[in-house]
Order: structure tokens, then C-alpha cells, then sequence
């Protein structure tokens, strides 16, 4: 890791060494591994739900309404603070963001009760809310040419570092619960540790984006595009909200169909299923580098239909088949790891320096809105409904909204490339 110092000369003359700085790619990889780490603890409570439930003697309404609140952080954090680092610089925004994932992290580990799971989960969802547009625009920034013009692999690392992020915490957290003693606190004392390493990473990191000056008055992020390219950034907009709705749908009903139909309800494989879901999405990332963003979108939303189809015909064969729920959810989720490569890379192109993290904002804003609303009504309709008819009706809602929204992400879906 290369480190850049700077120095301070005292009147007495002498060089007195202040903080190493890292050069900017030895920062790039640096708030990387931030952004991982800040995902990860955001997804790392989805394995172990069903602990909470048995533990707290809590109900499945009650869990859709703890992910709620954890939603509305997100939402909240990126409307009054995701476009906040246009104006105050990358670090002044994400060091308190991951600091605040820290604090979270501590309420988890101190205290099992219900208004602590609740408090812990708006904390994180603010985390990962202030966190989201700063760390992609940082990273985007650190690895842009010299003309300003952002690389595809700062846009690849941004996608992997967040979907793989969303990927890993549940899967450890869920190994842990599973194997290990205390699986309410390990896994939030894993997820601490590599949030504190975070913070000292990005302490000494160099700055992406310097602070306006005069800085502009205070005001929330408002829903805004760029102006020379509306029509490519809503269709990236559109494309994010229909597919991070499925993804909400498979992180929504894996907990409580694997431990309802399928009776299996281990947290190891419950983090697993969410794992291969988000984790596929990572592969198809990182392997479609040189593809065309229409064939990539076009590719992506037949994974995803295809995929739905095959996670519903799960649960409704007899006996429900563990491997096609767990097929389905790869299909599913490599879909929608290619879609969110794609829109985010035309977000990217079309937004300058001074408004970078204010776009991010809105896209991630739309994609979160998204994840939330599946589950929220998944938690209503289980209320009255079984899984399996639960999942065929939100499986159709998706997969028919992933049809009606094809002509739009495919209107110019080589912008970008």
C-alpha cells in the first residue's frame, strides 16, 4: 500500500510528520473496502430474523416493520444528506457515515430487546443511506482520468463493492449464528471490527472532491437528472426501482419460506439463499465487462423473468424444491446485478464533479424505495395469506412490472458504454 506524507514546519524548523495520506489509488481501494464493509452490516441482521423471532417472541409483521424503519433511515439519510458531499467533500460525509454504522453495531451487541432492534436498524439505515451516493462518487472520483471522465472499472468496483457488500453479510452473519455461540453478538463484533478498520483506511485517505467555496445554503436533496441527458437518467432510475424490487421480494420471503414450506429454517441457510441471490449479481458484473449495456440490459431482464418464474415453481411443487428456490434466486439475482451495472454506468457518464453525489442520491434514493415496498407488502399479505400464494402474487407483480419496464431500459442502453 503506497502512503504519501505531508509535513508541518514548526517555527523551530524542524519537519514534524502529520498523518500519512494514501495515494489516490491505494484510497480507491480504501473506500472500497469502506463501502463493503458499511453494505455488509446493513444486510448482516437479514439471516438471523428468524432468531430475533423465536428470541424476542416476535412476530412476522413486527420483522417487516423493523425492515421498515431500516428503509425509511436509508430513504431519509439519502434525501438530507446523500447530496451533501458535492458541497462538503467525499470524506466530510462517509467517515461520520460509517461511524454512525459503528454506533449501530454497538447498540446490536448491548442490548436484545425490541426497541433496540429498532433503534440499531434506523442507525444503519442512516449508515448506509449517507453512505451510498459519497462512496460511489468518491470512488468514482479517485479513479477518474484526467479529464474528469469516469473510468468502467470505478463503476464496476462501486457495483461490486455495494451488491457484493449486500451479499456477504447475511451469509456471515448466518454462518456465525449457525455454528458459533452467541450469534446475536458475534457477528455484529465481526462487522465492527471491519467498520473500524474502515475508519482508519478513510482517514487517510486522500480528498476526491474539494469542499465549495462559498458553500451553498443548506437544503434536502432534491429529485434531480442532469439536464442534458433526462431521458437516459430516468430510464437508469426506472431500471434500478423495478429491479431492486426483486431483490426486495427474494430478501423478503427467504427467512420465512425456508423456514415455513420448506422447513428449513437454519440461519446459515437462510444467509446462504441471500448470499447466492446477491452474489450472482457479482459475478455477472465482473464477468460482462466488455458487453454492450443493451446487451447486458437485455440479457439481465430475461435472468430475471426466467428466474421468478423458477423461484415461484419452487414453492408450488410437491414437495417444495429447495435447489429451484435457490436456483431462482441466482437467476434472479444475477439479473438484477446486471441491470444496476448498467443504469449506474449511465448515472455516472452523465453526471459532472459538482453534481455527482446529488444524482447518486436520487438513483439509490429510487432503488431502496423499491426494495422496501415488496417487503412491506410481503408483511401485510402474510398476515392473511400463505407463503407460496404470497410469493406467486408478488412474483407476478415483479416480473409483469420487469416486462411493462423493458422498452424503457432499453431506449438507450448504450449510453454510457
Amino acid at each position: 500500500m503506497q502512503l504519501q506524507h505531508t509535513f508541518t514546519a514548526p517555527r523551530l524548523g524542524a519537519s514534524v510528520p502529520t498523518l500519512p495520506r494514501l495515494s489516490r489509488h491505494a484510497g480507491f481501494w480504501a473506500v472500497a473496502f469502506s463501502f463493503l464493509a458499511v453494505t455488509a452490516f446493513s444486510t448482516a441482521p437479514s439471516a438471523l430474523y428468524g432468531l430475533y423471532e423465536r428470541q424476542l417472541h416476535l412476530s412476522s409483521l413486527t420483522i417487516t416493520l423493523v425492515y421498515a424503519v431500516y428503509a425509511l433511515g436509508v430513504v431519509a439519510s439519502l434525501l438530507f444528506v446523500g447530496h451533501l458531499s458535492d458541497w462538503y467533500g467525499r470524506r466530510a460525509v462517509l467517515i461520520p457515515a460509517v461511524a454512525l454504522a459503528a454506533v449501530a453495531a454497538l447498540v446490536f451487541i448491548s442490548a436484545k430487546s425490541l426497541p433496540a432492534l429498532i433503534v440499531a436498524r434506523i442507525l444503519s439505515g442512516m449508515a448506509l443511506g449517507g453512505s451510498a451516493a459519497a462512496a460511489t462518487a468518491y470512488i468514482t472520483d479517485l479513479d477518474s482520468g484526467t479529464d474528469g471522465v469516469p473510468t468502467r472499472r470505478a463503476g464496476t468496483v462501486a457495483t461490486t463493492a455495494n451488491v457484493g457488500g449486500l451479499a456477504l453479510g447475511p451469509l456471515v452473519s448466518g454462518l456465525l449464528a449457525r455454528y458459533v455461540p452467541d450469534g446475536l453478538t458475534l457477528p455484529y463484533l465481526v462487522t465492527l471490527a471491519a467498520l473500524v478498520i474502515a475508519l482508519f483506511a478513510l482517514a487517510i485517505a486522500p480528498e476526491g472532491h474539494a469542499p465549495v467555496q462559498p458553500r451553498p445554503r443548506y437544503r434536502p436533496q432534491r429529485l434531480s437528472a442532469p439536464e442534458s441527458a433526462r431521458g437516459v437518467f430516468f430510464a437508469a432510475v426506472a431500471a434500478v426501482f423495478v429491479t431492486f424490487s426483486a431483490d426486495g421480494l427474494l430478501a423478503g420471503l427467504s427467512g420465512t419460506f425456508l423456514a415455513g414450506p420448506l422447513h428449513h429454517p437454519s440461519p446459515a441457510l437462510t444467509g446462504l439463499a441471500i448470499f447466492l441471490t446477491f452474489g450472482s449479481g457479482v459475478v455477472v458484473q465482473t464477468t460482462t465487462t466488455s458487453w454492450s449495456i443493451r446487451r447486458l440490459v437485455a440479457t439481465a431482464i430475461v435472468m430475471i423473468t426466467v428466474g421468478l418464474g423458477v423461484f415461484v415453481a419452487s414453492a408450488w411443487t410437491a414437495p417444495p424444491s429447495l435447489a429451484l428456490f435457490l436456483i431462482g434466486g441466482a437467476l434472479v439475482g444475477g439479473g438484477v446485478g446486471g441491470i444496476f451495472r448498467g443504469s449506474l454506468g449511465v448515472v455516472l457518464s452523465t453526471s459532472g464533479p459538482e453534481d455527482r453525489a446529488g444524482t447518486l442520491a436520487t438513483f439509490f434514493m429510487a432503488g431502496y424505495v423499491g426494495v422496501s415496498l415488496p417487503v412491506l407488502g410481503i408483511g401485510v399479505a402474510l398476515q392473511y395469506l400463505s407463503p407460496k400464494v404470497t410469493l406467486l402474487i408478488f412474483g407476478l407483480a415483479v416480473g409483469l412490472g420487469t416486462l411493462a419496464a423493458a422498452p424503457t431500459l432499453l431506449r438507450h442502453p448504450d449510453s454510457g458504454h
